[in-house]
């Protein structure tokens, strides 16, 4: 064997050792993962930052006007020993069994909401060179639907880039709604337009997809075509009956209480439809005047946005598992960031993303009423940091997603996490 022939064999050897070893571990690394039988989100989000000291991570009271740091509210014990949260979550406290805090979630984004929002949907920082995915259009790429007719992936509040499908494309993207009461914006036909009419402007439409086709090719132009085709049929009365909420009973419908519960009630006919991910906004302003982003006087109301919170997703759970659909769908309260313990001097708090409560609840998981462990003032991670690609990576294992998959965007290879590892101690 002369020396040419002996570095090609030695190399080809070599690398096909070195790809057996890897894919070797790749294997290994997925088998290890106990995947999850998840088959809808329904992701809650507090626009403006929620405030864990104040709610899911309690703390020693503290004292706004003193500027003592601390929790605003007194702690309270749930059904899970050990276990405490803000005396203003008294329905969630009594089905923590049900529930898991993760207390220790963190992110280096602090000091401004759409960049942070946009960390906390896509989870990752904002790129210069790639637009990412949300997570709700990564599961609807990879689950699609789990029925004919309805949309997989909902937004029930303000739509923006962070939400959207990035790279994937429009195919993967979102419908959305403001009102519960109006239904999806675009959507519902108005009254005056009859049968004759609408079916003359379908006509008109179709031939304008085929000339667009025809005359534009290329991914966007079949991108869009494919939506346009997806929302004549959500424009049918057999997925708008879905916003009749007349149709329930009374009762259930006052135990949700007012606009966000109803948007909770909403959420769980479109996963009854099969609809697979949903995010249900709750920062309604009008309360206290800010939303979840407790600067200044918005902190002597957040109290009302809590008990909203704590009415709304108590009776979403319990009517989830009444439907024998909890197991099935996974809840997830997710925010920007978190807020420090100490008052500014109008009685409110900052930011902070270097610990932060997100919640889980349902899905099957193995659930501890709380999961993580901050120092005395919630504000340093001392036991089982989660970052948001471990948040992320989490909420895709319990719906049988492979967290390490590689999506692609053109021919350049993105993984659907930033190498994101699930926690295994929730996970069945």
């Amino acid at each position: 064997m002369n020396r040419r022939i002996f570095i090609k064999t030695a190399s080809s050897s070599g690398l096909s050792i070195a790809s057996g070893a890897l894919l070797s571990a790749n294997e290994r690394t997925v088998a290890d993962i106990p995947f999850g039988k998840v088959e809808h989100v329904i992701q809650i989000w507090l626009g403006g930052g929620a405030s864990q000291i104040d709610t899911w991570d309690p703390k020693k009271l503290g004292d706004a006007k003193s500027r003592k740091a601390g929790s605003y509210y007194p702690a309270i014990d749930t059904n899970m020993p050990g276990v405490q949260v803000c005396e203003h979550l008294k329905h969630c406290a009594g089905m923590m069994d049900k529930i898991t805090a993760l207390r220790t979630v963190n992110h280096d984004v602090i000091d401004e909401h759409a960049a942070a929002t946009n960390r906390m949907h896509t989870g990752r920082n904002v790129s210069g060179t790639i637009v990412y995915p949300s997570i709700g259009s990564c599961v609807a790429h990879e689950k699609g639907a789990a029925a004919e007719g309805v949309p997989a992936y909902v937004v029930i509040g303000y739509p923006n880039i962070a939400r959207g499908p990035g790279f994937l494309g429009a195919e993967s993207g979102f419908l959305y709604l403001l009102d519960t009461a109006a239904g999806p914006a675009g959507l519902k036909r108005p009254d005056i337009i009859s049968d004759t009419r609408q079916a003359r402007r379908e006509r008109l439409l179709k031939e304008m997809r085929k000339s667009a086709i025809e005359n534009r090719k290329g991914k966007k132009i079949a991108d869009y075509d494919t939506t346009v085709e997806a929302s004549l049929k959500l424009t049918g009365p057999e997925f708008m009956s879905v916003f009749d909420l007349k149709s329930e009973k009374g009762d259930l419908r006052s135990q949700y209480g007012g606009e966000f519960g109803q948007r909770c009630l909403l959420a769980r006919r479109l996963i009854q439809r099969g609809t697979r991910f949903i995010e249900v906004s709750h920062n309604m302003n009008f309360v206290n005047g800010t939303g979840w982003d407790t600067h200044n006087e918005g902190q002597l109301n957040q109290h009302i946005l809590i008990q909203e919170l704590d009415r709304a997703m108590s009776t979403l759970i319990t009517d989830l598992e009444n439907h024998q659909l909890l197991d099935k769908t996974l809840i997830v309260v997710n925010t920007e960031f978190g807020r420090p313990a100490s008052f500014d001097g109008r009685g409110g708090r900052g930011h902070q993303g270097t610990a932060f409560s997100v919640v889980l609840a349902g899905g099957g998981l193995k659930h501890t009423g709380a999961y993580g462990e901050t120092d005395d003032l919630s504000k340093t991670v001392l036991e089982n940091p989660v970052t948001v690609p471990d948040l992320f990576a989490t909420v895709h294992a319990s719906m049988g997603i492979d967290p390490a998959k590689e999506l692609y965007d053109g021919d350049r290879p993105i993984p659907i996490t930033d190498r994101g590892k699930p926690i295994h101690a929730l996970l069945a």
